[in-house]
């Protein structure tokens, strides 16, 4: 649909001098006296038969079904009409019909079953349509000729427009109808065959199909065409320049981000502190923060304000980073320019302090929100409470949620997780569990997270029936553990004593695709040799080899350690020799040669 209030206001913004009211939109969709067409013939008898008809049948407005379907000399003429006739009404118009009665008849005559429309006929009716101004119809007759020529038909489509006296804005329409069928590469085929044929730049068309490509192509292509249609002559704007440079900071193409920023300068446009934002805020995420200052200094030399969202990103990468001094030192610049901190600044300086340990400086800042009457959200509570559970305050964490709640704000999944991830940290389990028990009381299914602090904390505790029950839960729950989980629970049951259950789990393991990592098999290879299996220990060391795990100084450290325990249980007792770091299989062979031969030596005397 033509947007013709909207474009007068876009165009006369964007080239004052250039266009005037409706001149520019409207002339040159008709220009007869630029090409000669074949005269129509007035005297045609079926030509003026059929404008008889139609002036007789037609009704304004319209009735339905068609005021054409039900009159007896319209269906006469029916087998005799071809569409050089309606070709020929169009441009001749002998009897000076509305021009609403013929573009009623031409989309009757087109439903009409065996009569077929050329390309050429469709033209011709959206050239007359945009002369009596219809441009939502004409745009539709564009958009049902794109339809039926489908896709890599503009070349085809654009020639049929320029034999039947194309225009400026018939390239317009048609950019516009090939972009709304998805037809991207056609439309920018408009484009250029436009530039080939000296049509001046198609404003809305380039418009349309810019912010089109913005939602499906990449970011590559999409700055390529921008910049081509730019050179054409396209109206620069920084707010699309702004677009793009954040979707190239999005993707972390820094480099092609900072191209768009220094495009703005060239192109004679002045950054805004948009541009500026976001392109600091691309930096600071992508790690480079000296760049992010850099620009800032830029700003504030070029006379452009940081604004709170300036101040906010490079904090935020301050913090990141456990650069808390300059973060305070930013915020108090910050708040000496007169600019009012939000509530995003004060969370992330929270979690920053929180991150580190530092709960004084955690509990000041958030003091320091409620003095400038900011109210926290669910993500700052949650803050935090993680914040005092990993320094093992679960007191003050309760003490929060409890504040939370008389606020009428409802604990989520990531407050409760933290709550039993701190209990489980301290080795209070039951504590835990009664979290677990609130969590399914207010309808919040515990995550992987969750399950996975609480197996954590019951191996821990050696409550290996607990862990494993809750190991089986979350397998019925569709969630798959990970290598950590089996391997803290072998590590569980191997220090209980029960390695087959281990050996049980390793199998699962496996069987549900998981490859054991050198740590798993030193928890098993750790239970075989504290129960003294050193056969079996020594069948698992070449299992693991065989299947390309490579042993590490723990592995054989360990194996080393239950061979000296094995030997001693006899009433020699052989020193254990010095280990230090064994570096391969050789070494480690080495060594329990030479305390088996010690063993025999001490047996022989």
């Amino acid at each position: 649909m033509f947007r013709i209030e909207i474009l007068r206001s876009a165009l006369s913004r964007s080239h004052p001098q250039t266009f005037s009211r409706t001149s520019y939109l409207f002339s040159t969709w008709y220009s007869p006296e630029s090409i000669s067409t074949p005269q129509a013939d007035e005297n045609d008898p079926v030509l003026i038969k059929l404008s008889i008809a139609i002036r007789d049948s037609y009704r304004d407005p319209p009735s339905e079904p068609s005021p054409f379907t039900s009159s007896p000399s319209i269906r006469n003429l029916l087998p005799s009409l071809t569409a050089r006739h309606v070709v020929d009404l169009i441009n001749s118009n002998p009897l000076s019909l509305p021009h609403h009665s013929i573009f009623a008849f031409f989309k009757f005559i087109s439903s009409q079953p065996g009569f077929q429309f050329t390309i050429d006929s469709y033209f011709t009716m959206v050239r007359f349509l945009a002369l009596h101004k219809m441009f939502d119809e004409a745009q539709s007759l564009i958009a049902i000729v794109v339809s039926r020529k489908g896709k890599n038909s503009a070349s085809s489509v654009f020639t049929s427009a320029l034999e039947t006296r194309g225009s400026d804005l018939l390239v317009d329409a048609l950019m516009i109808a090939y972009t709304n069928a998805g037809f991207i590469p056609d439309a920018i085929q408009c484009f250029r065959l436009s530039r080939k044929h000296k049509f001046t730049v198609p404003i809305r068309g380039c418009g349309n199909l810019l912010d089109r490509m913005m939602k499906v192509n990449p970011t590559e292509t999409i700055w390529g065409f921008y910049m081509e249609i730019l050179d054409a002559g396209y109206p620069s704007n920084v707010y699309v320049f702004n677009i793009l440079m954040n979707k190239f900071c999005k993707e972390g193409k820094m480099c092609d981000a900072q191209k768009v920023f220094d495009e703005i300068t060239k192109r004679s446009l002045r950054p805004t502190v948009v541009s500026f934002n976001t392109l600091i805020n691309g930096y600071c995420k992508d790690g480079n923060l000296d760049e992010g200052f850099r620009l800032k200094e830029r700003m504030e030399k070029g006379r452009t304000r940081p604004d709170v969202f300036t101040y906010s990103a490079l904090i935020n990468a301050l913090c990141k980073e456990n650069r808390m001094d300059r973060a305070h030192g930013l915020f108090d610049e910050m708040c000496e320019r007169g600019l009012i901190p939000n509530d995003v600044i004060f969370t992330t300086l929270i979690h920053g302090h929180s991150r580190n340990g530092r709960i004084d400086l955690m509990k000041e800042s958030y003091q320091k929100m409620l003095s400038r009457g900011l109210q926290p959200d669910i993500v700052l509570y949650n803050t935090l409470v993680n914040g005092f559970c990993k320094n093992g305050d679960l007191v003050a964490a309760r003490n929060v949620v409890d504040g939370m709640i008389h606020r009428g704000l409802r604990p989520d999944k990531v407050t409760y997780t933290t709550l039993i991830d701190g209990f489980c940290r301290v080795g209070d389990v039951d504590a835990a569990l009664e979290i677990r028990k609130k969590m399914d009381q207010n309808g919040i299914e515990l995550d992987r997270v969750g399950f996975s602090a609480l197996i954590c904390g019951m191996c821990k505790e050696g409550r290996v029936v607990d862990a494993e029950r809750a190991f089986r839960e979350m397998l019925r729950a569709g969630m798959k553990p990970d290598d950590v989980i089996y391997t803290m629970m072998m590590d569980a049951f191997c220090k209980k004593g029960d390695v087959k259950t281990g050996f049980r789990l390793l199998k699962e393991m496996q069987s549900d695709g998981h490859v054991p990592s050198v740590v798993t098999y030193n928890v098993l290879l750790n239970g075989l040799c504290k129960l003294g299996h050193m056969k079996n220990a020594e069948v698992l060391l070449d299992a693991m080899l065989n299947i390309g795990v490579v042993p590490d100084d723990i592995t054989y450290n360990i194996l080393l350690e239950g061979h000296h325990r094995h030997a001693n249980a006899s009433k020699h007792y052989i020193p254990k020799p010095e280990i230090g770091i064994i570096a391969d299989l050789a070494s480690y062979k080495s060594l329990v040669s030479e305390l088996y031969r010690a063993l025999k030596e001490h047996r022989n005397r």
